[in-house]
């Protein structure tokens, strides 16, 4: 594979924003945090990772927009329909992204690996797949 071909592809709910990672998506998790719930309007949020350089907007750079939801982690989202788009953090894992899986045309079959910030879950999930549970990230 060359950096140019894509890996996977993703879009947001309209359609208006497109993007493609030239690499693997890594470390795929379930984040319970209350701003990945908020975000994603879900029990969780559900995302794997890919280094920056490997994910590209691709069409609708245009809508995307950003929102730093606390000092360390900036989200990104489509304007005209409010899709999360990414999340990227300014702390030890700068040079990475976080790609919402839901927003995946393509296929993903590498099951998420562990459920994260489980302290802060919404009272009423109960997690019984199996995957391991971190009280934090």
């Amino acid at each position: 594979m060359t950096m140019t071909e894509s890996v996977h592809q993703g879009s947001c709910l309209c359609g208006g924003v497109r993007y493609e990672t030239t690499a693997p998506l890594q470390a795929a998790s379930h984040c319970h945090c209350s701003m990945c719930r908020k975000a994603h309007g879900a029990a969780f949020g559900s995302y794997a990772s890919v280094r920056c350089e490997h994910h590209r907007f691709v069409q609708g750079q245009a809508l995307v927009r950003t929102y730093q939801s606390s000092a360390q982690v900036t989200r990104t989202f489509c304007a005209v329909c409010g899709s999360p788009l990414l999340w990227h953090s300014e702390g030890s894992h700068a040079d990475w992204v976080a790609v919402p899986l839901g927003t995946l045309d393509t296929v993903f079959d590498t099951p998420p690996q562990k459920h994260i910030y489980v302290d802060s879950k919404a009272p009423w999930v109960v997690i019984c797949d199996g995957f391991p549970q971190e009280p934090q990230g």
